[in-house]
């Protein structure tokens, strides 16, 4: 009995055991089998991953160096547009040197048909800077008849229209009417001293001149003509005017009205010069002044300049009348 026993009880365990090992078998078959492919495709598929993206480098550095090849072969064509950057003025300027006589026609024809100049008479004053401060906003330049004045403050004004591009224009030393106008002597004093107080001032030489009153004042002991003369002989031009913003008459014009009176009659000029004033009593003109270079910069055919020697004089003795 105690055999049987023994025997049955060995047979259990060689069935368990056989048990064990099938279902031993069937996780292998279908867990550990599965998972190591699953871990060799990764393997693989990082591997091609590598390969596909050191592919694409390949790619993206063989079309740079098409494109290289491409712009050195463009560079060969243009030659020296492309050492100016690609610059159409550039390419421009070069065109019209190489234009001959035809380059200086159309410079010519390229003139403005409205050349105007904004003057500014009297200064400086405590409004120069604030003047200037507008003028540079709008990258405008004019022209300055200035007056004897030595305090710190006005020379350092004067030197700041220097700087900056605008004329130095000279309006009298002393703008004392009955002393200036006494005599070609008195005059020819009163001009030598502001022309070298400027000149120490600034280090610039100016060579024009606007007569207080303008050349057609009817104050003037002596022939406004023999004025002129005598600063001509001096390498010097007088400057008058053909428009006058109006400020300065004793009435206080409204913004508008400065606006209105400097600009309204330009069309009928090539030469424009507007009179306007730098002084303690003017800032209506200041306030205006971004409206008026507003309203000229949207003319058409009309440009901004400072007076140069090569302006056109406007010169009211040398007309009937006094416009």
């Amino acid at each position: 009995m105690a055999e049987n026993v023994s025997q049955d009880n060995g047979y259990r365990r060689r069935r368990v055991n056989r048990l064990k090992k099938w279902i031993l078998g069937l996780l292998i078959t279908f867990i550990l089998i599965p998972n190591i492919g699953t871990v060799i495709l990764l393997v693989k598929v990082c591997d091609l991953s590598g390969r596909v993206e050191k592919l694409g480098l390949q790619v993206d550095q063989m079309m740079q160096e098409l494109e290289e090849g491409k712009a050195g072969r463009e560079s060969g064509l243009t030659g020296d547009a492309d050492l100016r950057g690609a610059d159409p003025e550039g390419i421009k300027a070069e065109e019209s040197r190489n234009a001959g006589d035809g380059s200086a026609e159309a410079a010519l024809e390229k003139q403005p048909a409205h050349k105007v100049y904004l003057t500014f008479d009297d200064g400086p004053s405590i409004y120069t800077d604030e003047i200037l401060d507008i003028l540079a906003e709008y990258d405008v330049k004019a022209t300055f008849f200035v007056v004897g004045k030595e305090d710190e403050a006005s020379k350092e004004a004067l030197k700041r229209i220097v700087e900056e591009g605008h004329t130095l224009g000279m309006h009298s030393y002393s703008h004392k009417y009955s002393e200036l106008y006494e005599s070609v002597d008195a005059f020819l004093e009163d001009f030598d001293r502001l022309q070298a107080f400027l000149y120490e001032t600034t280090g610039v030489k100016s060579t024009c001149y606007r007569f207080p009153g303008g050349s057609s004042n009817t104050v003037s002991a002596v022939s406004m003509q023999d004025l002129a003369d005598a600063l001509r002989e001096r390498g010097v031009e007088f400057y008058d005017w053909n428009i006058s913003s109006g400020d300065g008459t004793g009435r206080k014009l409204s913004e508008a009205t400065l606006v209105k009176n400097s600009t309204e009659d330009i069309s009928r000029y090539s030469t424009v010069i507007v009179l306007m004033h730098d002084s303690a009593e003017k800032h209506a003109t200041v306030e205006a002044l971004p409206e008026i270079i507003e309203t000229i910069q949207t003319m058409e055919d009309t440009a901004l300049l400072p007076i140069t020697e090569d302006t056109d004089a406007v010169q009211h003795i040398h007309t009937e009348t006094n416009e």
